[in-house]
């Protein structure tokens, strides 16, 4: 025999107190007396009542559920953001809902995910077109791009000084006395790697140097590998290499060691960017560069949760200070 649904209404007949009580009760953040709480708790404890999420957004229009949109895991900097984003957002009453997409198709992924009437989008490793940015805008939902940016209105971001970072890659390795610099791109079009590089190349002009040379990994293990050998094919090779991220340097790092049986940093320099946990690893202690992940998260969780209070998207830009931190991979300036 089907044991019979309890209600909230139940619940409110039983604790003697008013229908909107029980939701009160049950809503994070909702005012209600600790003595009415308790009663609710009581009666809900004794029926076996359990709230229904899914028909209390309906009622409210508030599903309090954030999608998060995620072109790829395989660089370690962002299954870190997605569980931080995703306690962060607990802690408030928010809850994840992940969607991953491939370039390319991200548009048609937010409008599959429109359809869950989430209340903000957090994009990481992913872009948004600014006609599916305006449209997200209109219905009054806020869209955070982690780790990237767009020149479009309506989308806000949160990244790193990739800008400063490059920059001070380039000072580090200039005061290291490298003279064959070379640059191992991530991904062309994406905002971070334009940044890092721009930076680089800013930092070794005011050093009078330019880049000696430069391969294309795509933000890929394998691309990187692949870019590492072609850099080492030449006859002219680097003295050290800046890797767009991190997931890429230990890749490079490998086919030097492994295939090529060169000496890091006694034959070649290697430095990185993001400060991932596997950095501090003894097998690469990787010199790179740190964005705060924990103070990205903050940001990103801060604009999604205003603008989804006061209900008006508005678009901003919060940029995180970098970081250079010196580990063994490199040659350390005298």
């Amino acid at each position: 025999m089907t044991k019979p649904i309890v209600t909230s209404g139940d619940v409110a007949r039983r604790a003697k107190v008013s229908q909107s009580a029980v939701s009160r009760t049950f809503t994070p953040g909702a005012s209600v007396s600790a003595k009415t709480r308790d009663k609710v708790l009581k009666a809900a404890a004794e029926l076996g009542y359990r709230p229904n999420a899914l028909a209390r957004a309906m009622i409210s229009g508030r599903s309090r559920l954030i999608a998060m949109m995620v072109a790829y895991l395989d660089n370690q900097f962002y299954p870190i953001v997605l569980e931080k984003i995703s306690r962060a957002l607990q802690e408030r009453g928010y809850h994840i809902l992940l969607f991953m997409t491939d370039p390319g198709r991200q548009d048609q992924v937010v409008q599959q995910l429109l359809q869950y009437q989430v209340q903000g989008i957090v994009m990481a490793s992913a872009t948004l077109s600014s006609t599916l940015a305006r449209e997200c805008a209109q219905t009054g939902i806020p869209v955070v791009m982690v780790n990237r940016y767009v020149a479009i209105p309506h989308a806000s971001s949160v990244t790193s000084d990739n800008i400063e970072g490059g920059r001070l890659v380039a000072k580090f390795l200039v005061d290291g006395s490298h003279e064959r610099i070379a640059f191992i791109a991530g991904d062309e079009d994406s905002s971070t790697n334009r940044d890092r590089e721009a930076g680089f190349y800013k930092g070794l002009a005011e050093h009078g140097l330019t880049v000696w040379d430069r391969a294309v990994g795509g933000y890929s293990f394998d691309g990187a590998a692949q870019a590492a050998r072609e850099l080492f094919a030449k006859r002219e090779k680097p003295d050290a290499i800046f890797v767009a991220n991190d997931h890429m340097a230990f890749s490079v790092m490998d086919v030097l060691r492994t295939e090529l049986k060169l000496a890091i940093p006694g034959d070649v320099s290697i430095v990185g960017y993001d400060d991932v946990p596997e950095a501090a690893w003894t097998g690469y202690d990787l010199t790179t560069v740190s964005q705060s992940s924990d103070a990205m998260i903050d940001a990103t969780v801060t604009i999604l949760i205003e603008q989804i209070e006061k209900r008006q998207v508005k678009k901003r830009a919060a940029v995180i200070p970098a970081e250079l931190i010196v580990r063994s991979s490199a040659r350390l300036p005298k």
